[in-house]
């Protein structure tokens, strides 16, 4: 259960991050990870079953999310649809492309199929043969995954990185500053994009099938667990950021593990998982809203002394 919790972690994390650079960073509303998120795991499924190499495959995968990326970016820019509907615009799209690549079925498994999780766990199962192969999984994730965050660290400290961190908070100064908007925000929800069907891919390969609908509510659990890490640990600092991004990652999948294993005693099932989850999200909104207006008054309060 534990390898599973950090498995999983690991893999939506990589999608938490993605939401994490358009929703917080770019303060843009991208609906389209919803879309972007079984095209990852659609385009490695049709991928592998054409025999391609497994890191390949997972290099289109996060490509096929920058495109999808690039859609939702031109048509809030050229087409001047507001972000919201733009995103949901892609998504639905998404849907269709999706079943296109899969051959218009809307289930691919490839269980039978060499892929980069099956080699890491018949190398444990050859050399270590008394821990659990899932442990391999979850040590190669540790590493990706926090080699990734630490590149986003280094890109956020970067001029382009400040730049597209200003233009979220205060999209007229980059104006102001001769800096074309479009492109940076299109950087951004391309990147975002590319790290959610990264994530798919991956979740794809840990459960041995790729399914169209597979990303039904996605969003909604990386904001859930954006804002369980944020409420977890709060910081300025980016690297922090991202860290809880990672941790908020953790917290929900462990919630959403003990609900499905122990929920049944206080008659919770999965079909009320998604109901949760929303409810979480209200919860954590009030909370930080409310904290955020007892901070008002406590330094109003100080500079009226």
């Amino acid at each position: 259960m534990i390898s599973s919790i950090i498995i999983e972690g690991l893999i939506y994390g990589i999608m938490v991050l993605g939401v994490f650079s358009t929703f917080r960073i770019l303060n843009f509303c991208d609906m389209t990870v919803d879309g972007s998120f079984p095209l990852g795991a659609c385009v490695l499924a049709a991928c592998l079953l054409k025999g391609m190499n497994p890191a390949a495959a997972i290099f289109i995968s996060f490509c096929a999310g920058l495109t999808a990326g690039l859609v939702t970016s031109a048509v809030y820019t050229k087409l001047k649809i507001p972000d919201l509907l733009a995103g949901i615009l892609t998504m639905t799209m998404l849907y269709s492309v999706n079943l296109r690549i899969m051959s218009n079925k809307a289930n691919v498994s490839f269980l039978k199929i060499p892929t980069l999780f099956s080699k890491i766990s018949d190398s444990m199962y050859e050399y270590f043969p008394s821990v659990d192969p899932q442990w391999g999984i979850a040590v190669f994730l540790i590493i990706f995954v926090f080699v990734l965050k630490a590149l986003l660290d280094l890109f956020y400290h970067t001029d382009l990185g400040l730049t597209m961190g200003a233009l979220g908070a205060n999209p007229q100064l980059i104006v102001s500053q001769g800096i074309n908007p479009s492109i940076l925000r299109g950087i951004g929800i391309c990147f975002g994009n590319g790290l959610a069907a990264l994530a798919g891919a991956f979740a794809a390969m840990y459960n041995g099938f790729a399914d169209v609908g597979m990303g039904t509510g996605i969003v909604v659990s990386g904001l859930a667990s954006l804002m369980l890490g944020e409420f977890a640990i709060r910081s300025n600092k980016i690297s922090v950021q991202t860290f809880r991004v990672i941790a908020g990652s953790f917290i929900y999948r462990a919630l959403m593990m003990l609900a499905r294993s122990y929920g049944y005693k206080i008659h919770i099932t999965p079909n009320d998982l998604k109901l949760a989850t929303g409810i979480l999200i209200i919860i954590c909104l009030i909370v930080s809203r409310t904290n955020l207006k007892e901070k008002f008054k406590s330094s109003k309060n100080g500079a009226s002394k």
